[in-house]
């Protein structure tokens, strides 16, 4: 018998970012009595030991080129048996909510595929969820006028590691144009403190690798779990039309059980800016 009938929210962050980005979220729930595990996967955060030119100031440009990836050779599978084990971990204290934001909808998805008896509802937050194989290798015939790819283009720094991609976002603290065309990609309704935390909080580096066939839901692993969507409707870095395709070609996968759909007006990462709203809905779907 599981102790407790309130879940525990499994948090799990986007490319770039890491467990970090999830703390005022967290506040917001715990302040709604409901406990919270943000994850940082495998390469990120705390203890990934990212290249040390990053943090230099000032940058060297060469040297941050130059840095190995802690991202090497980190694949999808590695992020799932790194979910997999707190999931597990947790669930013996009651029910657990995975929940993830941006590409970490691709993890999560995974998990639910791999221990779908483990979950008792699974989040996407404006969340890659890819139900078709077509969907890794043919354009989607969607309309997606996002503002993130420039933007992100504009801060990219050549590596030579495979499928590693370095962004420098702490090239917006210098560059006062460069810092109003990534708050408006990310987090347009945050104050310009607010931004400038996040931006000190990411990583530079992401595997995306992790876009291949094993992130595809499966109606046997995935379409057995309880999935809820949250459209952001401000989101400039996954439109919203490309938010309602992917809910739509999911539902065509499990038509017995469809996402149940909520929409916050909200900017890509709006649980960090505006946690509140966020929490409230997570604790209402439970």
């Amino acid at each position: 018998m599981r102790a407790s009938s309130r879940p525990t929210f499994v948090l799990v962050h986007g490319g770039s970012s890491n467990a970090r980005a999830w703390g005022p979220l967290q506040n917001e729930l715990a302040l709604l009595g409901h406990r919270s595990y943000a994850v940082d996967l495998p390469g990120h955060g705390d203890t990934a030991g990212g290249p040390a030119s990053y943090f230099r100031q000032p940058q060297d440009a060469a040297a941050l080129a130059a840095e190995p990836s802690p991202m090497r050779g980190i694949t999808l599978q590695d992020n799932v048996r790194h979910v997999e084990r707190i999931v597990r971990r947790l669930s013996g204290h009651g029910p657990v909510v995975l929940v993830g934001n941006s590409l970490g909808g691709l993890t999560i998805s995974a998990v639910a595929n791999a221990v779908p008896e483990l979950l008792d509802r699974v989040v996407y937050l404006s969340a890659l969820c890819l139900s078709d194989p077509a969907m890794l290798t043919e354009p989607w015939g969607v309309a997606d006028d996002n503002l993130l790819d420039a933007a992100a283009a504009r801060i990219a720094v050549p590596v030579t590691e495979p499928g590693v991609a370095r962004l420098n976002w702490r090239a917006g603290h210098t560059d006062p144009e460069l810092f109003a065309v990534l708050k408006a990609a990310i987090m347009a309704d945050g104050t310009d403190h607010q931004f400038r935390a996040l931006l000190d909080s990411l990583d530079p580096d992401e595997n995306y690798s992790v876009l291949e066939p094993a992130a595809l839901v499966r109606a046997e692993g995935w379409g057995r779990v309880p999935h809820s969507f949250v459209r952001l409707t401000a989101d400039q870095g996954i439109a919203l039309a490309v938010q309602d395709h992917m809910i739509a070609r999911a539902d065509a996968l499990t038509p017995e059980n469809p996402f149940e759909v909520y929409t916050l007006d909200s900017s890509h990462v709006g649980y960090f800016s505006r946690p509140q709203p966020f929490a409230e809905l997570l604790v209402s779907l439970v």
